[in-house]
């Protein structure tokens, strides 16, 4: 984590404690244009289920966020092309990814 910039090792640690705070699956930040944050958990209910990435695009889009800078994904698994596809919806291509696991170790940097 030591060698993500500094905005972004601020992004793993909201993620981290979203994701201990909810004891969800998975735990996601991301950093808007303006450089406010969202931070989301998996949510899994019998009637609705949305990634955590998913939660904090959903967060910006409502918030009228323009755009991300960075998103991170904490999670047992990779990023899912479908999360990649809703993050390139609401900000196009070139947007830093980092995945990492649940203990907030960044694993692999992948772009949208």
């Amino acid at each position: 984590m030591s060698s993500l910039p500094p905005e972004d090792t601020k992004l793993v640690v909201l993620a981290k404690a979203t994701r201990a705070r909810t004891g969800a699956a998975e735990g996601a930040a991301l950093r808007d244009l303006d450089g406010r944050t969202y931070a989301g958990a998996t949510v899994d209910l019998a009637s609705l289920q949305v990634s955590a990435l998913g939660v904090a695009i959903a967060m910006a889009v409502a918030s009228g966020a323009k755009g991300a800078e960075a998103a991170v994904v904490l999670t047992e698994g990779e990023v899912s092309p479908a999360d990649l596809d809703a993050l390139r919806d609401f900000a196009g291509t070139g947007v830093t990814v980092h995945q990492g696991t649940p203990a907030g170790a960044v694993e692999n940097t992948l772009t949208s």
